[in-house]
């Protein structure tokens, strides 16, 4: 992760309230730049139980408020292949959500292969502990 921006959140009233609630989740969610705006893609906040009739769509695209010049710098970020826009936390200050994002690079094949090594030795080896203990 190289650069960090802080952005407000363009929500809705029962948006809010899920987050309150703690009910969104980050995970495989992305910034976008389109169109001189960004926008938060595939976020999850749960639907708010109450608001019956007037519930917002759970995985709709979130525009982030940001000054020209903080997008201007995104979009040259953004351009270079490899590099996305990594949204890190969701939070509130002084009664505002706020989103924190990072400007991030992908992996390259080879860190690739070493995380799936890893992952299998560790499965090997918790097999062979769970074979030991029965």
């Amino acid at each position: 992760m190289e650069d960090r921006f802080e952005a407000g959140i363009e929500l809705k009233g029962s948006e809010v309230k899920s987050l309150r609630m703690n009910q969104a989740s980050l995970k495989e969610s992305f910034a976008l730049v389109r169109d001189s705006e960004v926008f938060l893609v595939n976020s999850y906040i749960a639907p708010y139980e109450d608001a019956n009739r007037f519930n917002h769509d759970p995985r709709r695209e979130r525009k982030l408020l940001l000054n020209r010049r903080e997008i201007k710098k995104l979009v040259g970020k953004s351009k270079i292949r490899g590099y996305t826009l990594v949204p890190v936390r969701i939070y509130f200050k002084r009664g505002l959500a706020k989103l924190e994002f990072a400007v991030g690079k992908g992996k390259k094949f080879f860190d690739k292969r070493e995380d799936i090594k890893r992952r299998d030795v560790e499965r090997e080896i918790n097999k062979a502990l769970k074979r030991k203990q029965r």
